[in-house]
């Protein structure tokens, strides 16, 4: 019997994200001074697409628990009416991202991303993705998503597990 397929965890930048949606970060984004200069407004960081087909914006919080490691990566989800951005409150250490592009599921084009805990992402509508994998700790997170008539949640299970490897930049993690 073989073990399970392995999927290389490399550092979260916007330039390796871009194909699936949008890294929200403070560093290297557009900024200005608002309010008589006494706040930075760090502007227009993720593009949210909600509204199509009778679709709102919702906020709510999310909960994860820290997943032990090594992670199985059995199922992958995706939000066929809206993008689903993760925004990380105070004290959330690292997670892991799993992605894979819009359109028909292919295993072999998934990637997997570290976030530190000052990063968000923005997945686009339709991309494939892992649920929320917290690593070190129990970790909040602002999700703005879709709420309309239609679901906007499909699951497919993989046929066979994937184990995440640390890059050595991020097996600290680990």
């Amino acid at each position: 019997m073989s073990g399970p397929h392995i999927l290389r965890v490399e550092r979260l930048t916007r330039e390796a994200f871009a194909p699936f949606g949008d890294v929200i970060a403070l560093e290297g984004a557009r900024h200005f001074p608002i309010n008589g200069g006494t706040t930075e407004r760090f502007h227009d960081l993720a593009t949210i697409d909600v509204c199509a087909d009778g679709g709102r914006p919702l906020v709510s919080v999310f909960r994860a628990q820290p997943r032990a490691l090594p992670v199985a990566i059995t199922l992958m989800e995706r939000h066929p009416h809206g993008s689903q951005a993760f925004i990380p409150l105070a004290a959330v250490s690292r997670y892991a991202i799993v992605v894979a592009p819009a359109g028909e599921f292919r295993p072999d084009a998934m990637r997997a991303f570290l976030a530190e805990g000052w990063q968000g992402v923005n997945y686009a509508k339709g991309v494939w993705h892992h649920p929320l994998l917290a690593l070190d700790a129990v970790s909040d997170f602002v999700i703005v998503d879709r709420g309309g008539p239609q679901p906007n949640c499909d699951e497919i299970p993989l046929d066979g597990a994937w184990a995440l490897e640390f890059a050595p930049a991020c097996a600290s993690a680990a």
